[in-house]
């Protein structure tokens, strides 16, 4: 049994699956950076000087209690932090787009190479029609 687990994880496949995977985990970490500390700051100057990720719609604000406690907490739909996502994903999705268009195209130029030469006996065979149609 350990015979066939070890053929199964060492399949080319297999390999290839976890590098993309720690890559594009990776990949997602450094977008998430990216968005996070560059363009949402950004966009957030553009709007007036806000942080977009605390953007909210408070549906119920919280209740506090008259020792300063909070005893319900606060209900709101944070859009500014699904936008930020949002964002993440776009740009994540599109990137892959282009990786993936540009290993196409590098596969069909290689595919679109000269025709391999027929095997001799057809050349011949050829030969022996052109000359029996004469």
């Amino acid at each position: 049994m350990f015979k066939e687990f070890k053929e199964f994880a060492m399949k080319g496949n297999l390999i290839d699956i976890a590098v993309g995977f720690v890559m594009g985990a990776a990949f997602g970490k450094l977008t998430s950076a990216f968005v996070d500390g560059i363009v949402m700051p950004l966009v957030g100057m553009i709007m007036g000087g806000k942080n977009f990720n605390a953007l909210k719609w408070v549906l119920k604000p919280a209740e506090m209690g008259a020792d300063g406690t909070e005893t319900a907490a606060e209900v709101a739909v944070t859009y500014g932090a699904f936008i930020t996502t949002l964002l993440d994903f776009i740009i994540v999705a599109f990137v892959m787009f282009m990786i993936v268009k540009g290993i196409n195209k590098t596969k069909k130029a290689e595919e679109a190479g000269p025709p391999p030469p027929p095997p001799a006996d057809i050349v011949l065979l050829e030969q022996i029609r052109d000359l029996l149609k004469k």
